[in-house]
């Protein structure tokens, strides 16, 4: 089996669950990393002996990659994206794939024409919990779905904005705790309902930041075609970062689902559960949190594997561009005051 030539653009708080998990692949062997910041470029490629660039078309030139690993701020990914699918490098990107669906159409359409495989990450499908519930709405077993709630009470003062150059600012991070943060149980919800989304009716706003331009709080509904509806509730203003939580209202079950864990109580009495294990977690390096157990790892593994295969990720650009159309209809509601469909 070939091993596939891989690098990493952006050295930053992501880093190290894409190199690590490179590291663990053996379909994989990290050969060049690039950051504007030239120290950290260094320290990364020192550590993981591999090349280290500050201009990553320069790395893409000189390293005859077959993969890159795009892990740098949200307005970034587009231009990254498209000189990589130019050069014939497969792509995994961290989400949000682009600021807006115009610029996810630009990426697939890349892509496309140069016949490469693009994935983008959204681990948190890969979580015990995520993979449960949604196999048993696949095989019926909860029984019609009815609606679901999603809460999410995050911890971002404005300390934590001004540590960066460009989270905050709507014009670099397309927004705040909705593309930031919640939008990866925004994906979950859309990826377990098997149903486009008809509508979506929001409202945002920033109520306790003074140092940015994007929402800190949003709320609102999604409504799926087949009758079944989201409401969600989102802040980055809260005291600590609480575990977000999504509940559904099945005809046969409760579904509750908590960080990387669900919970299903069945109305006949019986319950199930899924959790990572002890062993289900990877050291991604002092000072970095265990983030959630293997679920970037899952991902990423993943891909590699489709693409030994000659199949598509898991992941696919297209699939996640349907969730960038949610977060833009729940920007572009709250923005015109009504409902957005889809």
């Amino acid at each position: 089996m070939k091993t596939l030539r891989s690098g990493i653009i952006g050295c930053g708080t992501i880093f190290p669950m894409h190199a690590q998990s490179i590291k663990n692949i053996k379909e994989a062997r990290l050969v060049a990393v690039c950051d504007i910041k030239k120290d950290r470029a260094r320290d990364k490629a020192k550590k993981y002996a591999c090349a280290g660039y500050t201009d990553y078309k320069k790395m893409f030139a000189e390293t005859h990659l077959d993969v890159v690993h795009i892990c740098t701020p949200h307005y970034l990914h587009m231009p990254m994206i498209i000189e990589a699918a130019k050069r014939k490098i497969n792509v995994i990107s961290e989400k949000p794939m682009a600021l807006n669906p115009e610029q996810a159409k630009k990426e697939i359409a890349a892509a496309k024409k140069n016949k490469i495989t693009f994935g983008v990450i959204f681990q948190n499908r890969f979580n015990p919990g995520s993979q449960l519930v949604k196999s048993r709405i696949d095989d019926k077993s909860l029984g019609k779905l009815k609606a679901a709630k999603l809460v999410l009470t995050y911890h971002k003062p404005d300390s934590y904005y001004k540590k960066s150059d460009w989270k905050g600012r709507l014009n670099k991070e397309g927004g705040g705790v909705v593309i930031d943060q919640a939008i990866h149980y925004l994906d979950i919800v859309r990826w377990l309902i098997p149903s486009p989304i008809g509508y979506v009716e929001a409202k945002c706003s920033n109520r306790m930041h003074t140092f940015t331009d994007v929402e800190d709080s949003a709320e609102g509904i999604v409504k799926f075609k087949n009758g079944f509806y989201l409401c969600f509730y989102l802040i980055n203003c809260y005291s600590f970062d609480d575990d977000p939580f999504i509940d559904i209202d099945c005809e046969k079950a409760r579904v509750h689902i908590v960080k990387d864990s669900a919970y299903i109580g069945y109305k006949n009495g019986r319950n199930e559960k899924a959790e990572p294990g002890a062993d289900e977690y990877i050291d991604y390096g002092d000072g970095v949190r265990d983030y959630w157990g293997y679920c970037h790892f899952n991902e990423i593994r993943e891909f590699y594997r489709s693409l030994a295969a000659g199949k598509k990720p898991a992941v696919t650009a297209e699939d996640a561009k349907k969730t960038q159309d949610l977060i833009w209809a729940i920007y572009e509601s709250s923005k015109r005051g009504k409902k957005i469909y889809l």
